[in-house]
């Protein structure tokens, strides 16, 4: 069921300038999913019935990154992908999660990190029993998981791109640093960086689409674009719709264990 999205969207600044993707193209840009795979479900079913009611585009599928942790269902969510790449464009942006869980299997310390951030419900959705994973060292955990994971789902994670860019736009997991160019930023900054990218007030060569930061609307400024809405916590996963100047977005939201789907212009 469609609902208004009206009141979702906030904008700390005028738009100053009118941005587009390529004559003829579409793109869904989809924020951090977080292992909800009831959510994106969802809302690839709301995207493949959008697409379908549109003029005939060249249309691209975006995940921003952070497929994985914290919420129940990664293996599944990162199944969900692939297979849906086989039947329609999709491009993934690889996250600051997707980073420490490949790092996970060859350095000990980062296996450490990765559990204690939203990696031990990844390791879970693999189907080891919590009682046999709470009994295990962080060695005979790091030794188990080849063996957990497909090899597969690590070489699907492993081909991720780190940043995308369709006309005015680039899209990126986590964000830029704005004291370098586009094509001078580091892997790190694209997925990890929060506070020097967030508090620029500066335009950059293109409007950024990003995630990592959860909001709890849609953010909007006249030079970036936050699409993580907590898909984890708030039960909201958001999708950006950019074709031409025109931008909309579609959303599917958990309420009380039923989840409905929205979608709304943005102006």
């Amino acid at each position: 069921m469609l609902r208004s999205l009206r009141q979702l969207f906030k904008e700390r600044t005028p738009e100053r300038r009118i941005s587009r993707v390529p004559e003829g193209e579409r793109y869904y840009v989809i924020g951090d999913i977080h292992g909800r795979l009831d959510l994106f479900d969802a809302l690839i079913e709301a995207i493949e019935a959008d697409d379908a009611a549109q003029p005939v585009a060249q249309t691209t599928v975006v995940l921003l990154g952070d497929l994985i942790d914290r919420g129940p269902e990664s293996a599944g969510v990162i199944e969900r992908a692939r297979d849906w790449g086989l039947t329609r464009k999709l491009r993934c942006i690889a996250g600051n999660h997707e980073e420490m869980f490949l790092e996970s299997f060859e350095d000990r310390e980062m296996l450490r990190h990765f559990v204690k951030h939203g990696g031990r419900e990844t390791i879970l959705s693999y189907g080891i029993k919590r009682k046999h994973y709470n009994e295990l060292t962080i060695r005979e955990l790091q030794g188990q998981l080849p063996d957990l994971v497909p090899d597969h789902h690590r070489e699907f994670l492993a081909g991720f791109e780190d940043m995308i860019i369709a006309g005015d736009y680039v899209f990126v997991h986590a964000g830029l640093n704005p004291k370098r160019s586009l094509e001078d930023q580091k892997k790190g900054d694209l997925r990890w960086i929060r506070e020097r990218f967030l508090k620029h007030t500066e335009p950059f060569s293109h409007v950024v689409v990003h995630g990592h930061t959860i909001f709890e609307e849609i953010e909007r400024t006249d030079h970036r674009i936050g699409i993580d809405t907590g898909a984890f916590r708030t039960g909201r996963l958001t999708a950006l719709v950019l074709e031409g100047e025109s931008r909309r977005a579609l959303q599917a939201v958990e309420t009380d264990g039923t989840i409905t789907t929205s979608a709304a212009a943005l102006g």
